[in-house]
């Protein structure tokens, strides 16, 4: 099937969740990894690790990874006892040197997971249900030629006690969602292009260079365009999205991060010129970098 419009495209391919159950899972004839990024999750990784640990019991997920990032809370011993086999970051291809955040953290998981199809999902995510993996890999069994899928929702915003149903998710609406109209217009439909919810097929991930820090998933976004287009793509409304908020310098880092990835693509196709971006300055110093990007897996191996 090919898409002659975005809008094609969002209307075909925008899934809920609910179209998936456990009986699609028993379907699959490939194997599943999950692999849950996490530094300092001690507080959700648990409830995280126990729903995907009965998916397995179940038969419909293979292998469990946490990639911790060197946390000091009890972010490793609580997912272990869970059930998850557990990495530290920095033991996984140590000769490529110091682990630049969470994409270079994606990147050397991707070396221990043994699956066929790869889900990510993020570990510091709220009021966890299984229907987040499911959800996202069903696709992938659903369409043989859907070879990524992204997760989207409403992003809940939690001010006190006050919970709001939106307004979370500020660098997605405010800076992302508006570049790739602008820039990207294919991928307007792309509702979460931030989400760190995702699954892919193993032989596509492979393919990728990863981003390092928190550009992965813009950068994840517009390489699985150029690889296999819209086509091969699929988003899936995973419902209400609850995780801890970050402060405003934290997002401008983000920010900042995401745009440089977004110049830097710009630029490797010819419609920008002399990019050459300066730290962004802060009360404490520099914080934000220009992307840095970890060869596709193919390459390494």
């Amino acid at each position: 099937m090919s898409f002659e419009s975005a809008n094609d495209w969002e209307q075909a391919r925008s899934l809920h969740h609910s179209r998936y159950d456990a009986s699609s899972l028993r379907a699959r004839e490939q194997t599943v990894s999950v692999c849950v990024p996490a530094r300092e999750c001690a507080a959700t990784i648990g409830p995280i690790v126990a729903a995907l640990v009965a998916l397995r019991e179940q038969g419909l997920v293979d292998q469990i990874v946490v990639i911790d990032g060197g946390s000091q809370d009890q972010t490793v011993r609580v997912a272990r006892d869970r059930g998850a086999t557990v990495f530290n970051e920095s033991d996984l291809m140590p000769e490529h040197g110091p682990v630049l955040g969470k994409g270079d953290a994606m990147w050397r998981g991707l070396s221990v997971l043994e699956g066929e199809l790869v889900c990510f999902l993020d570990g510091d995510l709220e009021q966890f249900s299984a229907h987040y993996a499911i959800g996202l890999l069903g696709p992938l069994i659903e369409f043989e030629q859907v070879e990524f899928v992204k997760g989207f929702y409403r992003r809940a915003f939690r001010v006190g006690e006050v919970t709001l149903a939106d307004g979370g998710g500020r660098v997605n609406h405010l800076l992302a969602r508006p570049a790739l109209a602008i820039f990207y217009p294919r991928l307007v439909g792309v509702r979460q292009p931030l989400a760190g919810e995702i699954a892919a097929r193993r032989t596509l991930l492979e393919r990728l260079p990863f981003t390092t820090g928190y550009g992965i998933e813009i950068a994840m976004l517009l390489d699985v365009l150029e690889a296999v287009g819209l086509e091969g793509m699929a988003q899936v409304d995973l419902d209400v999205h609850h995780n801890r908020h970050q402060p405003l310098l934290a997002l401008s880092a983000m920010a900042y991060e995401v745009l440089a990835v977004i110049a830097t693509r710009l630029e490797r196709e010819g419609r920008l010129v002399d990019l050459d971006p300066a730290p962004l300055s802060g009360p404490d110093g520099d914080f934000g970098s220009p992307p840095f990007e970890r060869p596709p897996m193919l390459s390494v191996r």
